[in-house]
């Protein structure tokens, strides 16, 4: 049974095999020998010792474990050898290792040594391997050209961290970072240092002669040690006083929202916002209806959109634990990579789900049903209501969305109040129904085998016609935008009487389905006119424009879609799905393409493609 060892190496403490301790030593004072006559002697060791360190806390997954032989070699792989180190047989019997001189990947520091404000420039030119003058460029032309620069300038200088250690300099520029790289960065800081004093005091020494005389040594130093800090470093200083305290504002603030966001969908996935019985919605999609479409099982979408949405949340409170604990780890690569690949696999599955959903809506197909009605003449009056069923008692609206229940046999089914009622005019003797069934799907052969499979009803007892405000579909039938229109065609001179209860379902574009019934004459009786009614027992504030009825021309074409309208209104042309109208108020056209208004405010010109 080995002994552990605990030691400081750089201010942080490590569990330690003794033999791997032994070794380690043995390294360490290799290496402390090998500069025993360098310049910055001790810097070198201090970032070397500082640099073993990071590597040893990369490989510690727990405060307990302990480190061995295995993980000191692999430091000391890294690190290379000091030549010392390599020739002193005494130290090891191991065969040293050889130094490779490979590239590292380069990470994202601020150059704050080359900067002129806050180092972003420089740290991204050696990012990305280019000279920074072109960043320093690219910013420019971000700031006075998109506006957005300066914003995304101050949150790099945020979120990037500076390269304060020789081992981040280091590996900013994509260099290995041991032993002899590190020596020769320190070497060449300090020789930079070293040449900048000599011209410094060569520069003195010339002028030293003629100043000497008229100069207060003791003013002068006084004057010289107040100013050491110079103007852009004190501001510099205030600046990144502010910027921090902006740093946790906005590491508070991601926090909040990413927690919140993720908690959120956590409670939503498990306890009802997704729950199939439910109408669950995410950005206005059905999930329910994109289970049904795409056969994708609704447990699994609804997964699907929790991490497509909740990785990045969490990406973002990670994100701000990262700014308000600055000694917090990082997620290691396997977490990393199996987030990534959750969310993209998440993200593209969904994507999928939704093109296929959307092909499966691409051909439209009816199936018409046509009934004459014999009873009803030109003599009669027909009293139009919706009927309901106290198993689906929904409510008298329209309503497209579907809903899962049981019928009066205890049977599984699909039900929708889906339903559009329209009344036109005829010159027939007697009145009939159309009844057509919609439907969608991938062609048009499949759209019409789920018109085919809709089941709805209507009944006409004593002159009253009930028709069925619900249609319903099998268990098994994907829901494809299934509806039903009905048209109720009364010949010229009958009446009709229609129920409160119809009210949402002829909510219609007059111009569109050319329905006669308008809103608000529930409830009264309505002589049928063509292609208009005429109220019977409206008072004159109900029924103002009727007195226009008195005078009117109606010249009808051998199509019950064309004709036109004079009266005291004005003058009313209509064609297919067009409409003209020429009244007081001015001029006013109507199409599937356009829409016109001609009036005193002028000329107004709508494409309904737009």
């Amino acid at each position: 049974m080995n002994k552990t060892v605990n030691i400081n190496l750089a201010g942080i403490f490590f569990h330690i095999d003794e033999d791997a301790y032994l070794k380690l030593q043995r390294y360490l004072d290799a290496i402390k020998r090998s500069f025993t006559d360098s310049q910055g002697r001790a810097e070198i060791i201090s970032d070397i010792e500082a640099r073993i360190a990071e590597l040893f806390n990369e490989r510690v997954k727990h405060d307990k474990q302990v480190i061995g032989i295995k993980e000191v070699d692999e430091i000391i792989t890294i690190m290379g050898q000091p030549e010392d180190y390599i020739v002193d047989e005494e130290i090891f019997e191991d065969d040293p290792i050889n130094q490779t001189g490979k590239k590292s990947a380069r990470k994202l520091f601020r150059d704050t040594d080359n900067s002129y404000v806050g180092g972003v420039s420089a740290g991204l030119g050696h990012y990305f391997g280019i000279d920074a003058i072109w960043i320093r460029l690219i910013w420019f032309l971000l700031i006075f050209g998109a506006g957005t620069g300066a914003l995304l300038y101050i949150i790099l200088w945020i979120l990037v961290p500076e390269a304060v250690t020789t081992s981040d300099k280091l590996m900013m520029r994509g260099e290995p970072v041991n032993i002899s790289n590190i020596e020769k960065k320190i070497k060449d800081g300090i020789s930079t240092v070293s040449d900048t004093v000599q011209d410094v005091a060569k520069n003195v020494s010339d002028s030293v002669s003629d100043a000497t005389k008229n100069v207060d040594f003791k003013k002068k130093g006084n004057s010289l040690k107040s100013s050491s800090k110079s103007f852009f470093d004190t501001i510099g200083d205030i600046i990144g006083f502010f910027l921090k305290i902006v740093a946790k504002f906005i590491g508070i603030i991601l926090v909040f929202i990413g927690s919140i966001t993720v908690l959120s969908l956590a409670i939503g996935l498990f306890f009802g916002t997704f729950n199939e019985g439910s109408r669950a919605k995410f950005f206005d999609a059905d999930l329910v209806d994109l289970a049904s479409t795409t056969g994708v099982p609704f447990w699994l979408i609804t997964l699907l959109i929790f991490f497509a949405v909740a990785i990045p949340f969490f990406t973002l409170f990670y994100l701000g634990l990262k700014i308000l604990v600055t000694n917090l780890k990082s997620l290691n690569g396997i977490a990393k990579y199996s987030l990534l690949g959750l969310w993209l696999i998440s993200v593209i599955s969904l994507a999928v789900i939704g093109i296929k959903q959307g092909l499966s809506y691409h051909e439209e197909a009816k199936v018409i049903q046509t009934e004459a009605l014999p009873s009803i003449t030109k003599k009669d009056t027909l009293v139009l209501r919706m009927s309901q069923n106290e198993y689906y008692d929904r409510g008298f609206r329209r309503d497209y969305d579907f809903e899962k229940t049981y019928d009066t046999n205890d049977n599984r089914i699909q039900i929708s109040q889906g339903i559009r009622l329209i009344v036109k005019s005829t010159s027939d003797s007697i009145a009939k129904i159309k009844v057509e069934k919609i439907a969608r799907g991938e062609d048009y052969s499949k759209a019409k085998k789920r018109a085919e499979a809709i089941n709805y009803n209507y009944q006409l007892v004593n002159k009253q016609l009930l028709l069925d405000n619900f249609l319903t579909i099998g268990i098994d039938e994907k829901i494809r935008s299934q509806e039903i229109q009905i048209t109720v065609y009364l010949p010229v001179g009958s009446v009709l009487y229609a129920d409160k209860n119809t009210y949402y379902y002829h909510r219609n574009d007059t111009n569109r389905y050319q329905d006669i019934l308008n809103n608000g004459k529930e409830e009264h009786y309505l002589q049928i006119l063509n292609r208009d009614t005429k109220c019977l027992d409206c008072s004159d504030d109900d029924d103002d424009d009727d007195d226009d009825d008195d005078f009117q021309i109606n010249i009808d074409a051998n199509d019950e879609k064309k004709n036109i309208i004079i009266n005291k209104k004005g003058i009313e042309i209509n064609s297919n799905n067009s409409k003209l109208k020429i009244d007081e108020n001015g001029i006013k056209g109507n199409s599937e393409e356009v829409k016109v208004n001609i009036d005193e405010d002028g000329v107004k010109i709508i494409s309904k493609e737009d």
